[in-house]
């Protein structure tokens, strides 16, 4: 049954891709349920991807990985950082969702016969999920964030479903364009006519912006909201200002002081449920963050930076804001450095300029590209006692390293590299190598939450404060029965396993050996929000903190 008066808004981007659409969303969506609305955000993909799984991290970004183990856009882990929620699979489409769905129906004669289309099959697809979604979560409010640009051929049909959900739902559907307002250098103005360009093109589609969010480098001053407003049809407040800022946990307070909560609210013919100021915590956060004047250095050494001549850091983006999470938490700024694994195997970089970092990561990642420096990388940490948190891979490449320098297994590897090695310290699972040899790569990993048990008196139990906890999951290999013996025989701790005592979750040296030198098979930067940062990397942190550091 339909929820009757639920809301919908479509958050959809104009002029560029990349100016912010997944953060306005989530700001949206902070600043509604801080009025007392339950809300739940959904992120459509108009790639024809069944899900994220396969996506390049260089070309695409991070992929955000939910409890339920479905593989996503990193916009999902905007979305759960802020507003503490956990998401779930109907939260997500993408065109292939959408197309398969309607092809194996008409397989399967769903449709009785008819002549199947694109318009109306497909765009009632599409709002069949948008409204199944609202009555799962049991929200007040549904945000809808449409990928792409305002002009891609991918994702006229997402407009187009939105259009006829308002046609469906009058009063209870908003749009907001989330466009980008350039200041030439040579001009030193900021223009408007881009954003004017995005809105007919938009109008061309049926649809009229109830709203614009305008990105730049600057605020908007009052003579760009008037024209803007003027020749865009919307009135002058609901032209909200969003100009370059130092984090992005501000962008709902400046949302805030340009009165977007107000504005939507009246526009959906709402009132606030809340007496107090729902964003009180938050502002709190925001403002002891912006006085942080102590530093610390961390490295993150990957190896998925390379997009032409620029860094990407967004294929590892949870990272990076779970660091910022415990970091602020323990009253420190973090200085992030980005190394790529492949300068250590080419001696572009030098082993000994790790001792100038307080800690390094070693993330996520998938094949043999830069391992070998990794592994360089690892091994330096561990002599030199440097606090090291290998996560996923990081932690699978701990045990190779520790392997063949301590245990001397010189030819010890994993089998994702070297399938002959005489001494596999990691090997894929059973089941994970059927589907492979099926070639099914899509979805195959372990996903999602998977519980793992502590060992009493380790690291691990000692940062988590608990004796059984829940992780997130993406790999396909594991630590191979055959060594856990020799490892631990060897120092080497597995201080979390899964309930059965078969896989290894956590692996660790102990204190007195090392100050922290942790790797976990999972990926906890999945679970760390601004306000509850993750308990392993404030370990990890408070190590790095207790070590010389420099002011700001």
């Amino acid at each position: 049954m339909k929820k009757k008066d639920h809301k919908y808004i479509f958050v959809i981007g104009g002029v560029m891709s990349g100016v912010g659409k997944g953060v306005a969303t989530s700001s949206i969506g902070l600043i509604l349920q801080s009025k007392g609305f339950p809300v739940n955000p959904i992120k459509v993909d108009p790639y024809l991807n069944i899900d994220a799984g396969t996506m390049n991290p260089t070309e695409h970004g991070e992929v955000f990985v939910l409890e339920s183990g479905l593989e996503t856009d990193q916009d999902m882990g905007n979305y759960e950082r802020f507003m503490e929620i956990n998401l779930k699979p109907e939260d997500y489409i993408t065109s292939g969702m959408v197309y398969r769905h309607v092809i194996e129906k008409e397989r399967s004669l769903g449709y009785r016969g008819r002549c199947v289309e694109a318009i109306p099959h497909i765009t009632d697809e599409i709002r069949r999920r948008i409204e199944r979604a609202a009555e799962l979560n049991g929200s007040r409010v549904s945000l809808i964030e449409i990928g792409g640009t305002v002009g891609d051929y991918q994702n006229i049909l997402f407009i187009e479903a939105a259009r006829v959900l308002k046609l469906k739902h009058p009063g209870d559907v908003l749009f907001v364009l989330v466009t980008y307002l350039p200041v030439p250098s040579k001009l030193g103005e900021m223009k408007t006519k881009p954003t004017q360009n995005a809105v007919r093109q938009l109008n061309s589609y049926g649809v009229q912006p109830d709203i614009i969010i305008a990105r730049s480098a600057a605020s908007l001053d009052g003579k760009r909201k008037e024209k803007i407003a003027v020749w865009c049809n919307v009135p002058p407040e609901a032209v909200v200002s969003a100009p370059d800022i130092e984090s992005i946990y501000e962008v709902p307070l400046n949302f805030e002081r340009d009165n977007l909560g107000g504005v939507i609210l009246e526009r959906l013919n709402l009132k606030s449920r809340v007496r107090k100021d729902g964003l009180a915590k938050w502002r709190s956060f925001v403002s002891r963050v912006k006085n942080l004047k102590e530093e610390i250095d961390v490295a993150i050494v990957g190896k998925y930076f390379d997009s032409g001549d620029f860094i990407l850091s967004d294929a590892y983006i949870s990272v990076i804001e779970a660091i910022k999470h415990s970091a602020y938490k323990l009253g420190v700024r973090p200085n992030l450095h980005w190394l790529n694994s492949k300068s250590f195997e080419s001696g572009e970089e030098r082993l000994d300029s790790l001792k100038h970092y307080g800690g390094i990561i070693v993330p996520g990642g998938f094949g043999e590209t830069g391992i070998e420096g990794k592994l360089k990388v690892i091994e330096y940490a561990r002599r030199n006692k440097i606090p090291y948190l290998g996560l996923c891979y990081g932690m699978q490449l701990m045990c190779v390293e520790y392997a063949r320098n301590v245990l001397g297994l010189k030819d010890a590897d994993t089998t994702e590299i070297n399938p002959v090695t005489p001494h596999k310290i990691i090997d894929i699972m059973p089941d994970q190598r059927r589907k492979l040899e099926d070639g099914n790569f899509g979805g195959s990993m372990r996903l999602g939450a998977y519980e793992a048990v502590l060992e009493e008196g380790t690291v691990a139990r000692r940062a988590y404060g608990a004796p059984r906890v829940s992780e997130r999951h993406r790999h396909r290999y594991e630590v191979n029965p055959a060594y856990i013996g020799k490892l631990e025989a060897g120092g080497l701790v597995f201080s979390g396993k899964s309930p059965d005592g078969v896989l290894m979750e956590i692996a660790e040296l102990p204190r007195k050996v090392h100050p922290f030198f942790v790797g976990t098979q999972f990926h906890p930067e999945f679970k760390s929000r601004p306000l509850n940062p993750h308990p392993l990397f404030t370990a990890f942190l408070k190590v790095v903190v207790s070590r010389p550091r420099k002011s700001a």
